[in-house]
């Protein structure tokens, strides 16, 4: 009798691997006397008048055995992609949080090259004392005569800090949050109504923002700073050195408490908005798998 497979464990994967390459080894092998033919009329239209003539004519020309032409290479190439793909399917859906993880943090590493330079005049704009410019196109201007393209790209380094962490705490834990709160609750989700469902997606949103802001709050001080100060001749890393040299580890946590609020609230209504239009379009509310009856 076998031991029984404990799921999610190595041995749960390897044999969900072997169950892929079973079942695409096989079954790819079986048909290649259909896949033979398929590829010469792909290549030569007028060789065969179809799969019996195709077939009659090889065996004529090489005996049964060539109408199995390519096995070998067909067994071996899809008995690995097979287990690639059932095993790898069974792992990721059971570690779907790396998904969530990976794509984030892409999508957000490419966006932030995007933000950046409006983030830089943002700064500027909200940490000076007097109005730093007139207009968005007067400060974009001002920034670009007094430093160059560099004054506006000398934060993406920290930027990326800031919101590569962020966007991953975002997505990961909200997806998480919404699977909680339905598993605390008496129904499957469902049986919730739309704005029911809804009010989960704030919950869980206002749950993300607080953990985005707490990852991510050290980097957007030193951004703010960064953005504050003229550094257009030092590297974006002596200047960051400096300024954590400056404020000290308790300096770059200055302002959470307004930040957890703000983000909280931010993350919150930017799940309530998307979720919002989703089931507007007919789709389902992001994340949460409730309870089965």
């Amino acid at each position: 009798m076998l031991s029984p497979i404990k799921p999610n464990s190595t041995k749960y994967f390897l044999t969900c691997g072997l169950g892929g390459v079973l079942a695409c080894g096989i079954t790819h092998t079986a048909i290649t006397p259909l896949d033979l033919v398929k590829c010469r009329l792909q290549v030569n239209p007028g060789l065969y008048k179809g799969n019996l003539d195709g077939w009659r004519s090889i065996i004529r020309q090489q005996g049964l055995k060539g109408i199995y032409t390519g096995w070998g290479p067909t067994f071996i190439g899809y008995s690995l992609q097979g287990g690639g793909k059932y095993g790898f399917y069974e792992f990721f859906k059971a570690y779907r949080t790396a998904l969530y993880l990976a794509a984030s943090a892409s999508a957000e590493f490419i966006a932030d090259i995007a933000l950046c330079p409006l983030e830089a005049l943002k700064v500027r704009m909200q940490t000076s004392t007097e109005p730093f410019a007139a207009s968005t196109r007067a400060g974009f201007q001002k920034i670009l005569n007094a430093e160059g393209w560099n004054g506006f790209y000398k934060g993406l380094s920290p930027l990326w800090v800031r919101q590569v962490p962020y966007t991953m705490m975002k997505f990961a834990s909200f997806e998480k949050a919404v699977e909680y709160i339905y598993s605390m609750l008496s129904k499957p989700k469902e049986e919730y109504n739309s704005l029911q469902q809804l009010g989960v997606s704030f919950a869980g949103g206002y749950t993300a923002g607080i953990l985005c802001a707490i990852v991510s709050h050290p980097a957007d001080t030193i951004v703010s700073k960064l953005n504050n100060v003229n550094s257009e001749k030092i590297s974006t890393w002596k200047a960051t050195t400096a300024i954590v040299q400056d404020i000290g580890f308790s300096g770059l946590w200055r302002g959470l408490g307004t930040r957890i609020i703000m983000i909280g609230t931010l993350t919150a209504l930017q799940w309530l908005i998307y979720d919002s239009f989703k089931t507007y379009v007919g789709l389902p509310t992001t994340g949460g798998s409730g309870k089965e009856k």
